[in-house]
């Protein structure tokens, strides 16, 4: 009798065990994917090139990735952010024209903390990644600045889920701090001619922080249905700005943006069935 307990009892927790498994995998086969595209407007200085600050429009892209994971039981899910945005400016007395471009690419681990069935706080750490180019038509000599700067950070996200009447809505706030990194700049008055050609080579490839690179990258966004397709729209402040080598640098973008979330459940490899729109895995 006491041998049959046992192993009934010992079906049971291999039952159980499979089942939770089972659960876990399922839960990281659910991906979500949005493109957003978006304007604004930006305001950029780059005293390597002029001293003045640049105002004008701003276009940008980005597109998200999602998914939960099965660290810590399952309780952390990954998201991987890659944006792009171009702008075109011009100084306060429209003299000169500068063109400025960045391509952003983040990937964060967020531990999600559900408060109740309408609210999630996640936070984690993230790596952030960005390569650009500034350009200044009026100069001559030094027309151009490469840029070229990550980190790592920590990024913080809020989401609430709501509904008006029985319209389902679901609001997010993130934010996004780098902590520690690295940059490169050239030094002050030093050309690219001396750096690649002549081999003038001095402190070019400076550590970063909080004290020389206090940036951060804020996103809110609101999902809503429109019949079987959801749709997003968002506001993303993006504040970028750093001090050395005796160089100052900023970039202030307020973009508004619009696109379309896809929610998807992965079966094998590229193969994946379409979630209703009304399914959040998150």
């Amino acid at each position: 009798m006491k041998l049959r307990i046992y192993l009934i009892l010992c079906a049971c927790w291999a039952a159980f065990s499979l089942h939770a498994q089972e659960d876990s995998l399922r839960a990281t086969r659910y991906v979500m994917r949005s493109v957003l595209y978006g304007a604004g407007m930006s305001n950029v200085l780059d005293t390597y090139l002029s001293p003045l600050e640049y105002k004008g429009p701003e276009i940008r892209i980005l597109r998200e990735n999602m998914r939960m994971t099965r660290l810590m039981n399952g309780n952390v899910s990954a998201q991987n952010l890659l944006q792009a945005n171009v702008s075109y400016t011009h100084n306060p007395s429209q003299t000169a024209n500068m063109y400025a471009g960045l391509v952003n690419w983040t990937y964060a681990l967020h531990y999600q903390f559900r408060l109740n069935e309408q609210l999630k706080l996640l936070v984690g750490p993230m790596i952030d990644l960005n390569g650009g180019f500034v350009y200044n038509t009026r100069n001559s000599n030094n027309p151009a600045q490469a840029k070229a700067y990550g980190s790592v950070g920590i990024s913080g996200m809020a989401i609430y889920k709501f509904r008006i009447g029985n319209y389902p809505l679901v609001a997010r706030y993130q934010a996004n701090l780098p902590l520690l990194g690295a940059m490169f700049s050239p030094e002050f008055g030093q050309s690219y001619y001396e750096m690649f050609s002549l081999g003038h080579k001095g402190k070019n490839v400076l550590f970063t922080s909080l004290h020389n690179n206090p940036s951060l990258r804020q996103m809110l966004t609101l999902d809503f249905p429109i019949r079987k397709v959801t749709m997003r729209v968002g506001y993303i402040c993006d504040l970028q700005q750093a001090k050395v080598n005796h160089l100052k640098y900023h970039t202030y973008s307020h973009d508004f943006m619009i696109g379309i979330v896809k929610n998807f459940y992965l079966l094998k490899g590229k193969n994946r069935i379409s979630m209703p729109s009304n399914v959040t895995p998150y």
